[in-house]
């Protein structure tokens, strides 16, 4: 059998971070509490935060297909942003959760992160990244911000 080397236009497109986001998430395993894990972007530009927090979700879940955040908390983006290749699709909502951010995949498998807010005291942010992420943490996203407040 001869394996025949992938033409670059046939292999799907991986976009990798320019800066590490500053993530955590919960553990591969049955879902467990309202949030997936928690995510503190550097500031309100959703379009300049995206890119580098959906090339790390997107291990995760493959293709991104779209991201569902609250329309209020957020300088107004574009209606669509490139990722990987695609065009994801920017759903803002003023019923979706304040402070979360939800990722969904082309399979729709979908991750919902807490939105720590760009301008939380760092000591506070890191104690909401880590409790988000913590495989049985139930908490509500307010318990889990209270202590981010500068």
């Amino acid at each position: 059998m001869t394996l025949r080397p992938v033409s670059a236009a046939a292999a799907p497109q991986r976009t990798m971070p320019e800066h590490t986001p500053r993530l955590r998430l919960k553990p591969k395993a049955p879902r467990s509490g309202f949030v997936d894990g928690a995510w503190w972007p550097h500031g309100y530009d959703l379009n300049s935060e995206l890119p580098d927090l959906l090339a790390v979700l997107s291990v995760r879940l493959g293709p991104i297909d779209r991201v569902l955040f609250n329309i209020n908390e957020w300088s107004k983006p574009t209606p669509k942003l490139l990722s990987g290749g695609r065009a994801v699709r920017l759903d803002g909502h003023q019923r979706q959760p304040v402070n979360t951010v939800e990722v969904v995949g082309a399979d729709d498998a979908r991750i919902t992160l807490l939105v720590v807010p760009p301008d939380s005291d760092p000591e506070g942010a890191h104690d909401a990244l880590m409790a988000a992420a913590a495989p049985s943490d139930e908490s509500p996203v307010d318990a889990l911000l209270v202590n981010t407040v500068r």
